[in-house]
This record gives structure tokens, C-alpha cells and sequence, in this order.
């Protein structure tokens, strides 16, 4: 399962970049879950073709990763965030001197958490 959630998330980063037809050959294989065979078949190519397209669409998927590391540094940033929401939640109302400082930080907490949610979406 975790190699294909990386190949999810390298095309989700570099998708783009392929050509159109790297990008179909990979959709049909790793999204919509079809066989080297079937691909070969619908594509009117051979199943070797189809396999030898799909590792060389693997290694430049992967090259553009070891070049840019856009996918590296979304993991990083995402783990911080995760930290700066379980920091958020050790915070409690005993920390705060009064109800009005304390509902303040809740709203705050509110935004942040916001912001979270929708950065890891």
C-alpha cells in the first residue's frame, strides 16, 4: 500500500510534466486499476510496450523528485503541521489568567486549526 501511495504522490506532484501519453498510460494502470494486458489491448501496442512505458513514466516521475524535492518538502511541512496541531491541543484553560484571555486563544486555536485542515487537504 505505501508504494502506491508514493507513486499516487509523485504524480500528483509531477503528473503535469509527463506527456499525454505517459500520463494516460499511467492513469489506466495505477487510478483506474487496468492490466499491462488490457491497456495493450485497448492501446492496440504490446504488454512489454505498456510495462516498458510505465517503468520509464516510474523513472522520470522519480527523477523529477530527486531534482526538486517538492514531494520531500510537502512531508516536512505537513509534519510540522500535524506537531503545531498537537501542540494546540495541549492547551488548556488553566493556562490562562482569565475567560476572556482564554476564549481568545480558543478562537485562535479555531483559525489555526482551520488553516491546517485545509493545508492538508
Amino acid at each position: 500500500m505505501k508504494i502506491i501511495a508514493e507513486k499516487a504522490l509523485l504524480f500528483d506532484f509531477y503528473g503535469p510534466l509527463l506527456t499525454e501519453k505517459q500520463g494516460k498510460m499511467w492513469d489506466l494502470y495505477y487510478q483506474r486499476d487496468l492490466s499491462l494486458s488490457e491497456i495493450a489491448e485497448q492501446e492496440g501496442i504490446s504488454r512489454q510496450a505498456v510495462h516498458d512505458l510505465l517503468k520509464r513514466t516510474e523513472k522520470i516521475l522519480e527523477e523529477y523528485e530527486q531534482k526538486l524535492g517538492l514531494i520531500n518538502r510537502f512531508l516536512e511541512e505537513r509534519e510540522k503541521l500535524l506537531q503545531i496541531q498537537s501542540l494546540l491541543e495541549d492547551v488548556s484553560k488553566e493556562d490562562f489568567a482569565s475567560d476572556e484571555a482564554w476564549q481568545r486563544q480558543q478562537d485562535i486555536n479555531s483559525n489555526i486549526k482551520e488553516i491546517i485542515t485545509t493545508t492538508l487537504e
